[in-house]
């Protein structure tokens, strides 16, 4: 596995994402693939699958010599499955998702970030001012090992006791649970529940993770399994480049990338999905030089938070886990 670069300074990712726009982005092999193949969400269509949409409605993947299929998720477990088993070729997984197959044995890679920040946050009742709050009051999480982490790291970021707050297991309920009043506060992504519950309720309480201690890791990757990466390079360094040029419309021209979407995902809102993309915006580079980036130094981070929060048993290893050759090559030089 190749090494992961660190940051580089200088240069403005808007320029460098028009000049990926324009004439692709490098990182693609010599000889396009020319092949077929199949990109499973991480969820059901919203904002942060624009830049994915805009990638094939403007023919971005045909250009780099492949030609992706979008496909919806049936399950939240589906695209770690299919994925491992070969049956689809790319996946956007949440990087909490990746650390958890790799720790069960499957041999998955992650080879270009979607999102560069942590989109996880407590949401809380209006009284509720401080995570410390929370404290001796009912919070509900979905089961999953990140939502305990989420919650024990903003309390704790916040100096309270993680210990003292009483979980309850809600499911994928989260706006309802909270603006039912059943808890004090629930574990949710901000740029889809979140967005939801301040929409009908503005008074309720944010608090990112990020803004609590936890490092500014990339949420959401794309990902391919080792066999893949080793024996279909070209493919995967071609949809990295389309993906990049089709991420460069989402963020000079986001107008154009809520319709690329809507044109093939027509019952979306294409209200929702604009409040959505805004509020998204800065999290898609987050202090990275340009988009995709995989930072060896935030990564490292992420694996020792990853670990000591309990989402998986040890830090992973982030050598092995990531493969940064692609979505880290610069835009060509006469670009």
């Amino acid at each position: 596995m190749l090494a992961l670069v660190g940051r580089t300074p200088g240069g403005s990712l808007l320029t460098a994402l028009l000049c990926c726009a324009a004439s692709g982005c490098g990182g693609s092999a010599a000889s396009p693939p020319n092949s077929d193949a199949t990109l499973l969400l991480d969820f059901t269509p919203n904002a942060v699958h624009a830049g994915v949409y805009s990638t094939v409605v403007r023919g971005f993947d045909t250009a780099e010599g492949v030609t992706l299929h979008v496909r919806e998720p049936g399950s939240s477990t589906d695209s770690v499955k299919l994925l491992a088993s070969g049956r689809t070729e790319f996946a956007i997984l949440d990087i909490h998702d990746l650390a958890l197959a790799r720790a069960r044995g499957e041999d998955l890679v992650g080879v270009m970030a979607i999102v560069e920040q942590p989109l996880a946050a407590l949401e809380a009742q209006p009284a509720i001012r401080n995570p410390r709050q929370l404290m001796g009051r009912a919070v509900g999480v979905s089961g999953l090992p990140s939502d305990n982490a989420v919650l024990r790291s903003v309390v704790a970021g916040a100096g309270g006791n993680p210990s003292r707050v009483r979980r309850v297991t809600i499911g994928f309920n989260a706006v309802p649970a909270l603006l039912a009043g059943r808890v004090a506060a629930v574990t949710a992504f901000w740029d889809v529940e979140g967005l939801q519950l301040h929409a009908r309720s503005p008074a309720i309480h944010e608090f990112r993770l990020e803004r609590f201690g936890a490092p500014a890791y990339p949420e959401l990757v794309l990902c391919v399994s080792a066999r893949t990466l080793r024996e279909q390079p070209s493919l995967v360094g071609a949809t990295v480049a389309a993906l990049r040029r089709g991420y460069a419309v989402t963020l000079s021209d986001p107008q154009s990338s809520v319709e690329d979407e809507l044109s093939r995902v027509p019952g979306l809102d294409a209200g929702t999905l604009r409040a959505q993309l805004d509020a998204l915006g800065p999290a898609f580079a987050g202090s990275e030089p340009a988009f995709g980036t995989l930072d060896r130094s935030a990564l490292r981070a992420w694996a020792t938070w990853e670990a000591r929060f309990g989402v998986v048993p040890r830090s992973p290893d982030v050598g092995a886990m990531f493969d940064a050759r692609y979505a880290n090559a610069p835009p060509p030089p006469d670009a």
